[in-house]
């Protein structure tokens, strides 16, 4: 069981990654996949939120202050 833990850990930080990528380069499309099938947490959101008006991108960081947040 630890392994699956492991495997979706790994997975999430790749989809993170893909996520942070996204937003830089101001793929819209692939940011709202992204958001589709990951779940941010408060601090995540803030940080690609930030990210997100660093890269000029105001409508990725609506998208992104729109996504809801873990519990």
């Amino acid at each position: 069981m630890v392994n699956d833990n492991e495997k979706q850990g790994d997975r999430s930080i790749a989809g993170m990654k893909g996520l942070e990528s996204a937003i830089a380069n101001g793929e819209t499309d692939r940011v709202k996949q992204y958001l589709a099938t990951e779940m941010l947490g408060e601090l995540q959101k803030s940080y690609l939120i930030d990210l997100a008006n660093t890269s000029d991108n105001p409508e990725i960081a609506k998208l992104i202050d729109e996504t809801p947040t873990r519990p």
